[in-house]
């Protein structure tokens, strides 16, 4: 019997249709790369002091160096951020030596910026908590993405789930440019992690579905992956000639436009997930349309009802009957190992590449080019992912990256304080391995999960990873009390969710697993026992003996 694969190998791994189900995703997940970073420049700090009645208004204007304390920040003397003295009340121009906030508001710096969300709601000193607050509340946005968007997606379909998303995108992002507070800029930014998450997950799985061989494994590294990096690389060009927060956000809004109506034709529903749910006559149009793009005469019978089938527990009913849910992650025990190493593993990358990144703005030199360079590692990790996968076994490809990323955030512990360019440094070649970890993440755990619960498994990963993006804002906000601390955590956790990736299988040049019973066992190097290859899902039974069915040394 063939299976999808063979079955389509007629339609050839790089042809026209290939090459354009390929440009069309990679270009909708560019806003993803700057969406969850844009907070970097929209809610930037600028310096500031207290206003003063009567004083000029115009930031660090004379006279205020005699009603403002100073303060001592990353070696240079500056007036107080926070606090100013207090009037007399008896004497018109003298101030007494106490203290007091700023009652009547700040003053702030207008050398870089025209206004963030930080000036105008004066987000600074007792609310200076809530300026990293929106970036967190995206993330968590795509935390509840994550459960949702699988559900939907494997249930109704990729390419509805996949076009609601960008509409919300598009939708969102229009309506945060005209925020009125900084409440309703928290709801809407939350809102459109919601779509952008479901966005990058949903169209991820459906490229990996649609493509194949070589050509799906292009995609996960130089397609998703890339096109992000691009789309990061965007966000401090964008920036630079966009100083006002309303109008850069605007713009961000107009690119998706641009991205998105062009191409809204071109993207078809998966075969894959058509074949799950019994629908081969979608699935074979689909196949015979992409085969008339290519050039090429589609045999008279593309699919066999046989693909809709469990190969190994046929019984009663086919597996396009079986509506699976969460549960089907965690009831057998190789999908539950993977699912909750891939939980661990994608948590810990995630706080590492969008901790390192929100940390640059913490790091010595111009803002704008630390964040150029920072974009400029995630297209450089993508090309390294892409000769890795290509040229090195799968299942080494993820715990090198991790080990060097842990490494080299740990070195940075022993750089002294004036070699900045050396920690700037070290911490860029992090963010390169650290994003290319990331782009293999993906690729390898849609090769992992099996496709009646791929997006549901994507999905589980993915939350873990906006829980650790979630708190990333913070762990980057550590450096104002330790410079080294942000790198002690994400180095730490980086190396222990090294470790644990080595445990994963081996997955090159294997196909798609179709069912939860084609889920490979973990593997180790010092143990092996006998395993009964009859893995019963539809039981929900795991079988590991030395004398029942087909036997096979498998290390675990």
């Amino acid at each position: 019997m063939k299976d999808y694969e063979e079955a389509i190998e007629f339609l050839g791994v790089w042809g026209p249709f290939q090459r354009l189900t390929f440009i069309v995703l990679s270009l909708n997940v560019i806003p993803n790369g700057y969406l969850p970073l844009s907070m970097v420049f929209l809610g930037d700090i600028s310096p500031h002091h207290c206003r003063v009645p009567f004083l000029n208004s115009s930031y660090g204007g004379l006279g205020y160096n005699l009603s403002i304390p100073t303060e001592e920040l990353k070696g240079e003397i500056i007036l107080s951020r926070c606090r100013r003295y207090t009037e007399k009340k008896d004497s018109y121009s003298a101030y007494s030596n106490d203290t007091e906030g700023c009652v009547d508001g700040w003053v702030f710096s207008k050398e870089r910026y025209v206004s963030t969300i930080v000036t105008e709601w004066n987000l600074v000193c007792d609310d200076a908590w809530k300026a990293p607050f929106p970036a967190t509340a995206f993330f968590f946005g795509e935390l509840v993405s994550s459960f949702v968007s699988g559900i939907l997606s494997d249930r109704y379909g990729r390419k509805i789930t996949f076009f609601s998303a960008k509409v919300l995108q598009i939708l969102l992002g229009f309506l945060l440019a005209v925020s009125t507070s900084w409440e309703m800029f928290c709801v809407l930014y939350f809102a459109l992690g919601v779509a952008s998450s479901s966005l990058y997950c949903t169209g991820f799985v459906l490229g990996a579905e649609i493509l194949i061989k070589s050509a799906r494994e292009t995609f996960g590294s130089m397609g998703f992956a890339l096109f992000f990096g691009i789309g990061y690389a965007i966000m401090p060009v964008l920036s630079y000639f966009n100083r006002d927060w309303r109008t850069l956000q605007i713009v961000l809004s107009v690119v998706v436009v641009f991205i998105f109506t062009p191409l809204f034709w071109y993207i078809p529903e998966s075969p894959r997930w058509l074949i799950t749910q019994g629908r081969l006559n979608e699935a074979e149009a689909i196949i015979r349309a992409a085969a008339k793009r290519n050039g090429i005469t589609s045999p008279e019978k593309i699919f066999q009802l046989e693909h809709i089938a469990d190969t190994k527990e046929s019984e009663n009913e086919s597996n396009n009957q079986k509506k699976y849910t969460w549960l089907d992650l965690i009831k057998t025990a190789n999908v539950r190992n993977i699912t909750v190493l891939n939980i661990i593993i994608w948590l810990a990358i995630s706080v590492g590449f969008y901790g390192l990144s929100l940390n640059f703005s913490n790091m010595d030199g111009d803002l704008y080019r630390n964040n150029l360079l920072s974009a400029s590692m995630d297209i450089l990790g993508n090309v390294f992912v892409w000769f890795a996968i290509h040229y090195a076994p799968h299942r080494v490809v993820l715990p090198f990256s991790l080990l060097v990323e842990g490494a080299l955030l740990l070195l940075i512990l022993f750089v002294p304080q004036e070699l900045s360019g050396v920690t700037i440094t070290l911490a860029l070649i992090g963010r390169l391995v650290v994003a290319g970890a990331f782009a293999f993440a993906f690729v390898y755990a849609t090769e992992l999960f099996p496709t009646v619960i791929r997006n549901m498994g994507l999905s589980a990963a993915s939350a873990a990873a906006r829980i650790g993006s979630a708190v990333s804002p913070y762990v980057a906000h550590t450096s104002t009390y330790n410079k080294t601390l942000p790198f002690i955590l994400m180095g730490t956790l980086s190396i222990f969710s090294g470790g644990l990736s080595l445990l994963l299988p081996e997955t090159k040049d294997e196909k798609l697993p179709e069912l939860i019973s084609q889920v490979k066992p973990l593997q180790c190097c010092c143990l092996k026992i006998r395993f009964d290859e009859r893995n019963i899902e539809d039981g929900h039974v795991d079988t590991a003996t030395q004398t029942t069915g087909r036997e096979a040394d498998v290390k675990i």
